[in-house]
């Protein structure tokens, strides 16, 4: 059934994602880390990695919200909240990095906001067990993209180690989640469009 409170707080929650400082409960993960010299193209790898992260955290707070708005299951809706909590906390994190590293957030994240919305929505639509597999799918390939970045980030830029790979753990719990919850695989096809969609997204907002 359509709610309009719903969309309401969902809409509230996209423009406080897109236009808001996000703010992290739990403690920074490279709080107590210390800041590396790096060189010039170091910092430029390091900023476009990041921005590259902290964009991928901006789709998934819009698919979250797309799936929470339309999933039927309230044990569902609840998850997806608490998960879109954590995505949260990467906001936070990968946004603050970006900018000790003197580098700018992606221009484009309210074009990403807007499709990956769009795509979670319908993913809810499918009915709970596609959403979830949608869910468990998209952790998957996200964290195979943060272990790639711990290979490419320079190797002695700490900071941004210590945020990846805690996020790569925050992102492997969700895929569990969704699978115990359900989930089931998605068909090859989707899960290919899906691997080509992450590789536009990734290869733009490195520089964009």
């Amino acid at each position: 059934m359509f709610n309009l409170d719903r969309v309401i707080v969902e809409f509230d929650k996209g423009l406080r994602t897109l236009f808001s400082q996000a703010h992290s409960a739990r403690a920074y993960p490279d709080a107590d880390v210390a800041e590396a010299a790096l060189d010039a193209a170091e910092k430029q790898r390091a900023q476009g990695l990041m921005r590259v992260n902290h964009t991928g955290e901006i789709c998934a707070q819009a698919l979250y919200q797309g799936q929470a708005l339309t999933a039927r299951s309230v044990e569902v809706q609840a998850k997806l909240h608490h998960a879109a909590a954590e995505e949260t906390e990467h906001l936070a994190w990968t946004a603050q990095r970006v900018h000790e590293l003197g580098g700018h957030l992606s221009v484009l994240n309210p074009l990403w906001y807007s499709g990956s919305l769009a795509m979670g929505a319908v993913a809810g639509l499918l009915g709970d067990k596609w959403n979830l597999g949608f869910l468990a799918e998209t952790e998957r390939q996200v964290g195979a993209h943060l272990q790639s970045h711990l290979q490419n980030l320079p190797a002695q830029d700490a900071k941004s180690r210590a945020i990846v790979t805690q996020m790569a753990s925050d992102e492997a719990a969700h895929a569990a989640m969704a699978v115990e919850l359900g989930g089931a695989p998605l068909p090859a096809p989707v899960q290919w469009a899906m691997q080509l969609n992450g590789k536009l997204m990734t290869k733009t907002a490195y520089w964009v």
